[in-house]
């Protein structure tokens, strides 16, 4: 038989065993015949699973966390806190001087180039954080301070989710700092504008109109005429995003005081800056940074340890919870799946997690993670901080089963193929062995995997692109494997070997 025929049904016998689960046993005999030589064999294994406290994740997402709400299944309080600088666009320029209306004082002669600058004023600035979606009461009562950050957090660092950064130095006890009582239904917008969806996205603005002073004792009316005035004393403060977040703004720490009852999921933060120039006539001029995914974004969590910890420890089931939550262990049977079959083709290696139905109905219940990451279990920190891409073979991602009207199908996670991650263990062991004889011993969690809730990001091609840990508020329970042949989670694999004899 002709290789390419072979790659053929085998992988014709993989599609078939994937969609096929209690009829598997006659495969082989029903794809080849005795003549090809070709022998393709199945088998299941049971898998074990456990619960794992997450503790801090790298938190580095294109999303902000920005709440205070109380875990419904624990009765926890998880805060959230978070910090956005702001970029500037390539090339950023204000109006030329001499056009600007926005003056102390009209414009003479006599004026120096730095008298001029000194009228400059914005008419207003503020920053918009505005969120797509959120957890809890959209009409709680919240309170938060927003910090100008004292120096600028490093691009590259790794920051977790218990990084505070007051603590930490960043924010200083004496500087620029403004208060914001909000609900995240603004009852100032009228509700024929809040439900125009082209025309508005539903944000939480904080003004930063009170007088500013700045690192050298210099102040301003507000804080927008401290960002004009910077530019036209030097423009190349504006150059670029690094210039400005150094130069400049090092960012706003938004920090939670109280309130009880919402999440907001901060998709986009925006300063904005109003004064008004002269063309042939007077306009009203807008000047906007943005906080992008090409500047930094951190999150800071605050959860409550000890009601984890019991959660974790509930032998009925396995949890998935975020943020900085609850992971679950996976123990995959490789030396199993292996004996006897070290000379053949794994061909497919098919894991299904079973989602438990949330018996505790109420309107504010968790919804379920969306995706889910599998790696290896001492890979943690570094697929995140390295920025790793779901590769197929230390790495493997599932979605919730869902119809095409995004209602559960089967309840289930489903990683088709996971032969890659068999494959890989069993040769790191070997080549550990082969060089150590105590690997083992050095090495117990060689055959773990950890099931992961994550935010995926993908390009036009909808190739991946971007992997992070799912910050927002999502938690279920999975059906718990105990590794013996009738575990609720089993290892269903298909094997191929041509039989020489």
């Amino acid at each position: 038989m002709k290789i390419g025929v072979f790659a053929f049904i085998v992988a014709f016998a993989s599609i078939m065993f994937a969609s096929c689960d209690d009829t598997t046993g006659t495969i082989g005999s029903s794809l080849t015949d005795n003549m090809d030589m070709l022998e393709v064999s199945t088998d299941t294994f049971g898998v074990a699973s456990r619960s794992a406290v997450s503790g801090a994740v790298l938190s580095r997402n294109t999303t902000g966390y920005l709440g205070i709400i109380r875990d419904p299944e624990t009765g926890n309080y998880i805060t959230g806190d978070f910090m956005a600088q702001f970029g500037t666009l390539e090339d950023y320029n204000l109006p030329e001087l001499d056009s600007i209306v926005s003056l102390t004082d009209e414009f003479t002669e006599s004026d120096t180039w730095e008298d001029k600058i000194n009228k400059v004023v914005a008419d207003s600035c503020h920053i918009r954080l505005f969120y797509t979606s959120y957890y809890g009461d959209s009409l709680a009562t919240m309170n938060l301070t927003a910090h100008e950050m004292a120096k600028p957090m490093s691009e590259g660092m790794p920051y977790y989710s218990d990084f505070d950064p007051m603590a930490e130095g960043y924010v200083g006890n004496d500087g620029f700092k403004i208060n914001k009582t909000y609900t995240l239904t603004d009852l100032s917008v009228s509700e024929d504008e809040r439900w125009d969806e082209s025309s508005y996205t539903p944000n939480i603005k904080i003004n930063l109109d009170k007088p500013y002073t700045d690192k050298d004792g210099v102040s301003y009316n507000n804080y927008g005429t401290y960002i004009m005035r910077k530019y036209y004393e030097n423009p190349d403060y504006f150059k670029n995003s690094y210039n400005f977040i150094h130069d400049i703004c090092p960012g706003f720490y938004f920090k939670m005081n109280d309130g009880l009852g919402a999440m907001a999921y901060i998709t986009v933060s925006q300063l904005n800056i109003y004064f008004k120039y002269k063309a042939d006539t007077i306009y009203v001029g807008t000047s906007s940074f943005a906080g992008t995914e090409e500047v930094l974004q951190t999150t800071n969590i605050e959860n409550d340890g000890g009601a984890l910890d019991e959660l974790a420890n509930d032998e009925n089931c396995t949890y998935l919870k975020t943020p900085a939550g609850i992971f679950t262990v996976l123990d995959l049977p490789v030396d199993d799946v292996m004996k006897g079959h070290e000379n053949d083709t794994l061909n497919t290696a098919k894991l299904v997690l079973t989602r438990m139905n949330n018996t505790n109905q109420s309107e504010y219940s968790l919804d379920y993670p969306t995706t889910l990451l599998m790696i290896p279990l001492d890979s943690i920190d570094s697929f995140f901080e390295n920025e790793d891409i779901i590769d197929y073979q230390k790495s493997f991602y599932a979605s919730f089963d869902v119809d095409s009207n995004s209602n559960p199908r089967y309840n289930t996670y489903t990683f088709n193929n996971i032969s890659g991650m068999i494959t890989f263990m069993y040769d790191k062991k070997n080549n550990g062995l082969a060089s150590d004889p105590n690997w083992l011993a050095n090495h117990e969690d060689w055959n773990k995997v950890v099931i992961i809730p994550v935010s995926i990001t993908t390009n036009s091609s909808q190739q991946i692109v971007n992997v992070v840990h799912d910050m927002s508020l999502k938690s279920t329970r999975l059906l718990r494997g105990d590794g013996t042949d009738n575990s609720p989670i089993k290892l269903s694999v298909v094997y191929s070997k041509f039989n020489h004899e």
